[in-house]
Protein backbone atom coordinates (compact mmCIF):
# COMPACT_ATOMS: atom_id res chain seq x y z
CA UNK A 1 0.00 0.00 0.00
CA UNK A 2 1.09 3.55 -0.72
CA UNK A 3 1.83 5.55 2.44
CA UNK A 4 1.01 9.27 2.42
CA UNK A 5 2.23 11.85 4.94
CA UNK A 6 -0.21 14.79 5.17
CA UNK A 7 1.26 17.97 6.71
CA UNK A 8 -1.19 20.80 7.40
CA UNK A 9 -2.20 22.85 10.45
CA UNK A 10 -5.86 23.10 9.40
CA UNK A 11 -7.73 20.19 11.08
CA UNK A 12 -10.59 20.28 8.55
CA UNK A 13 -8.22 19.84 5.61
CA UNK A 14 -6.29 17.07 7.36
CA UNK A 15 -9.53 15.28 8.20
CA UNK A 16 -10.84 15.55 4.62
CA UNK A 17 -7.57 14.27 3.15
CA UNK A 18 -7.28 11.39 5.60
CA UNK A 19 -10.87 10.27 4.91
CA UNK A 20 -10.50 10.48 1.12
CA UNK A 21 -7.10 8.81 1.05
CA UNK A 22 -8.07 5.95 3.35
CA UNK A 23 -11.21 5.40 1.28
CA UNK A 24 -8.88 4.77 -1.66
CA UNK A 25 -6.72 2.29 0.29
CA UNK A 26 -3.82 4.61 1.08
CA UNK A 27 -2.07 4.40 4.44
CA UNK A 28 -2.00 7.87 5.97
CA UNK A 29 0.05 9.63 8.63
CA UNK A 30 -0.58 13.28 9.52
CA UNK A 31 1.39 16.11 11.11
CA UNK A 32 0.32 19.60 12.12
CA UNK A 33 3.74 21.29 12.09
CA UNK A 34 7.14 21.01 10.44
CA UNK A 35 8.98 19.33 13.30
CA UNK A 36 6.40 16.55 13.55
CA UNK A 37 6.45 16.18 9.74
CA UNK A 38 10.22 15.63 9.69
CA UNK A 39 10.01 13.18 12.59
CA UNK A 40 7.27 11.15 10.90
CA UNK A 41 9.02 11.21 7.53
CA UNK A 42 12.15 9.70 9.12
CA UNK A 43 10.20 7.14 11.15
CA UNK A 44 7.50 6.08 8.66
CA UNK A 45 9.21 6.50 5.25
CA UNK A 46 6.17 7.72 3.29
CA UNK A 47 5.86 7.16 -0.46
CA UNK A 48 4.59 10.73 -0.98
CA UNK A 49 4.26 13.88 1.15
CA UNK A 50 1.38 16.37 0.89
CA UNK A 51 2.71 19.56 2.46
CA UNK A 52 1.17 22.91 3.40
CA UNK A 53 3.65 25.81 3.28
CA UNK A 54 2.07 27.87 6.07
CA UNK A 55 3.02 25.86 9.15
CA UNK A 56 3.04 27.27 12.71
CA UNK A 57 6.68 26.46 13.55
CA UNK A 58 8.56 26.82 10.26
CA UNK A 59 7.99 27.65 6.62
CA UNK A 60 7.10 24.69 4.43
CA UNK A 61 10.04 25.49 2.13
CA UNK A 62 12.34 24.72 5.10
CA UNK A 63 10.62 21.35 5.46
CA UNK A 64 11.19 20.65 1.75
CA UNK A 65 14.89 21.52 2.01
CA UNK A 66 15.27 19.33 5.12
CA UNK A 67 13.62 16.37 3.40
CA UNK A 68 15.70 16.83 0.28
CA UNK A 69 18.81 16.50 2.41
CA UNK A 70 18.21 12.75 2.70
CA UNK A 71 15.22 11.56 0.64
CA UNK A 72 13.82 11.77 -2.89
CA UNK A 73 10.23 11.14 -1.74
CA UNK A 74 7.73 13.01 -3.98
CA UNK A 75 6.49 16.22 -2.32
CA UNK A 76 3.15 17.71 -3.35
CA UNK A 77 2.77 21.25 -2.00
CA UNK A 78 -0.71 22.33 -0.91
CA UNK A 79 -0.86 26.05 -0.19
CA UNK A 80 -2.99 29.19 -0.18
CA UNK A 81 -0.06 31.16 -1.61
CA UNK A 82 -0.86 32.17 -5.19
CA UNK A 83 2.20 34.23 -6.18
CA UNK A 84 4.25 32.59 -8.93
CA UNK A 85 7.56 33.43 -7.23
CA UNK A 86 6.47 31.52 -4.11
CA UNK A 87 5.52 28.53 -6.26
CA UNK A 88 8.88 28.63 -8.01
CA UNK A 89 10.64 28.90 -4.62
CA UNK A 90 8.92 25.72 -3.44
CA UNK A 91 9.69 23.89 -6.69
CA UNK A 92 13.28 25.13 -6.60
CA UNK A 93 13.65 23.79 -3.05
CA UNK A 94 12.69 20.33 -4.30
CA UNK A 95 8.89 20.08 -4.41
CA UNK A 96 7.46 18.02 -7.26
CA UNK A 97 4.10 19.71 -7.74
CA UNK A 98 2.02 22.59 -6.38
CA UNK A 99 -1.74 22.71 -5.73
CA UNK A 100 -3.33 26.01 -4.70
CA UNK A 101 -6.05 26.21 -2.04
CA UNK A 102 -8.99 25.97 -2.36
CA UNK A 103 -8.57 22.77 -4.33
CA UNK A 104 -10.70 20.04 -5.87
CA UNK A 105 -10.19 16.66 -4.20
CA UNK A 106 -10.25 14.80 -7.54
CA UNK A 107 -7.50 17.04 -8.95
CA UNK A 108 -5.39 16.68 -5.82
CA UNK A 109 -5.69 12.89 -5.89
CA UNK A 110 -4.80 12.81 -9.59
CA UNK A 111 -1.70 14.94 -8.92
CA UNK A 112 -0.76 12.64 -6.03
CA UNK A 113 -1.08 9.52 -8.20
CA UNK A 114 1.06 11.15 -10.89
CA UNK A 115 3.76 12.06 -8.36
CA UNK A 116 3.87 8.48 -7.08
CA UNK A 117 4.04 7.09 -10.65
CA UNK A 118 6.97 9.35 -11.50
CA UNK A 119 8.90 7.99 -8.53
CA UNK A 120 8.36 4.34 -9.50
CA UNK A 121 10.78 2.32 -11.65
CA UNK A 122 9.57 2.20 -15.24
CA UNK A 123 9.96 -1.58 -15.56
CA UNK A 124 10.77 -1.23 -19.24
CA UNK A 125 13.10 -3.79 -20.76
CA UNK A 126 15.87 -2.37 -22.91
CA UNK A 127 19.17 -3.50 -24.33
CA UNK A 128 21.93 -3.17 -21.76
CA UNK A 129 23.81 -0.75 -23.99
CA UNK A 130 20.88 1.65 -23.88
CA UNK A 131 20.63 1.63 -20.10
CA UNK A 132 23.84 3.57 -19.36
CA UNK A 133 24.39 6.91 -21.09
CA UNK A 134 27.81 8.49 -20.68
CA UNK A 135 28.90 12.06 -21.32
CA UNK A 136 32.29 13.66 -20.67
CA UNK A 137 31.03 14.96 -17.32
CA UNK A 138 28.45 12.52 -15.94
CA UNK A 139 26.84 9.10 -16.42
CA UNK A 140 23.12 8.31 -16.39
CA UNK A 141 22.14 4.76 -15.38
CA UNK A 142 18.53 4.40 -16.54
CA UNK A 143 18.05 0.96 -14.98
CA UNK A 144 19.32 1.94 -11.53
CA UNK A 145 17.78 5.44 -11.80
CA UNK A 146 21.10 6.98 -10.77
CA UNK A 147 23.40 9.71 -12.03
CA UNK A 148 27.13 9.75 -11.30
CA UNK A 149 29.40 12.78 -11.54
CA UNK A 150 33.03 12.95 -10.45
CA UNK A 151 32.77 9.46 -8.95
CA UNK A 152 29.78 10.28 -6.74
CA UNK A 153 26.01 9.90 -6.95
CA UNK A 154 24.11 13.07 -7.80
CA UNK A 155 20.96 13.45 -5.70
CA UNK A 156 17.95 14.26 -7.92
CA UNK A 157 14.32 14.72 -6.93
CA UNK A 158 11.81 12.36 -8.62
CA UNK A 159 10.68 15.14 -10.95
CA UNK A 160 14.27 16.08 -11.86
CA UNK A 161 14.96 12.42 -12.59
CA UNK A 162 11.83 12.02 -14.71
CA UNK A 163 12.67 15.11 -16.77
CA UNK A 164 16.24 13.89 -17.24
CA UNK A 165 15.01 10.42 -18.21
CA UNK A 166 12.66 11.73 -20.91
CA UNK A 167 15.40 13.89 -22.41
CA UNK A 168 18.04 11.14 -22.28
CA UNK A 169 15.73 8.56 -23.86
CA UNK A 170 15.18 11.05 -26.69
CA UNK A 171 18.88 11.89 -26.95
CA UNK A 172 19.70 14.20 -29.86
CA UNK A 173 16.03 14.89 -30.61
CA UNK A 174 14.07 18.03 -29.79
CA UNK A 175 11.42 17.35 -27.15
CA UNK A 176 8.65 19.94 -27.30
CA UNK A 177 7.74 21.89 -24.16
CA UNK A 178 4.17 20.57 -24.23
CA UNK A 179 5.37 16.97 -24.57
CA UNK A 180 7.78 17.35 -21.66
CA UNK A 181 5.13 18.88 -19.42
CA UNK A 182 2.63 16.13 -20.19
CA UNK A 183 5.12 13.29 -19.81
CA UNK A 184 6.64 14.57 -16.58
CA UNK A 185 3.74 16.35 -14.85
CA UNK A 186 0.73 14.68 -16.45
CA UNK A 187 -1.85 15.07 -19.24
CA UNK A 188 -3.53 18.13 -17.73
CA UNK A 189 -0.32 20.15 -18.12
CA UNK A 190 0.84 21.88 -21.27
CA UNK A 191 1.33 25.58 -20.62
CA UNK A 192 3.29 25.71 -17.31
CA UNK A 193 6.61 26.46 -19.01
CA UNK A 194 7.95 28.08 -15.81
CA UNK A 195 8.11 24.52 -14.36
CA UNK A 196 10.47 23.54 -17.18
CA UNK A 197 12.67 26.61 -16.68
CA UNK A 198 13.02 25.88 -12.96
CA UNK A 199 13.82 22.20 -13.37
CA UNK A 200 16.12 22.62 -16.36
CA UNK A 201 18.08 25.20 -14.34
CA UNK A 202 18.36 22.68 -11.49
CA UNK A 203 19.58 19.89 -13.80
CA UNK A 204 22.16 22.21 -15.32
CA UNK A 205 23.40 23.31 -11.89
CA UNK A 206 23.81 19.69 -10.83
CA UNK A 207 25.23 18.22 -14.06
CA UNK A 208 26.70 20.83 -16.39
CA UNK A 209 30.32 21.95 -15.98
CA UNK A 210 29.22 25.48 -16.91
CA UNK A 211 25.48 25.84 -16.23
CA UNK A 212 25.38 29.29 -17.85
CA UNK A 213 26.68 27.77 -21.11
CA UNK A 214 25.20 24.25 -21.20
CA UNK A 215 26.51 21.69 -23.67
CA UNK A 216 24.24 18.76 -22.76
CA UNK A 217 20.84 20.32 -21.93
CA UNK A 218 20.11 22.59 -24.87
CA UNK A 219 17.22 25.06 -25.07
CA UNK A 220 15.52 25.55 -28.42
CA UNK A 221 13.82 28.93 -27.72
CA UNK A 222 10.07 28.77 -27.94
CA UNK A 223 10.10 25.10 -28.91
CA UNK A 224 11.59 22.80 -26.30
CA UNK A 225 14.76 21.11 -25.10
CA UNK A 226 17.30 18.62 -26.38
CA UNK A 227 19.84 16.36 -24.68
CA UNK A 228 23.25 16.01 -26.36
CA UNK A 229 26.02 13.73 -25.17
Amino acid sequence: MTRVLVVDDEPAIVRALVINLKARSYEVDSAHDGAEALRLAAARHPDVVVLDLGLPDMDGVEVIRSLRGWTRVPILVLSARHASDEKVQALDAGADDYVTKPFGMDELLARLRAAVRRAEPSGESEDEGDLVVETDGFTVDLAAKKVHRDGRDVRLTPTEWHLLEVLVRNGGRLVAQKQLLREVWGPSYGTETNYLRVYMAQLRRKLEADPAHPKHFITEPGMGYRFER
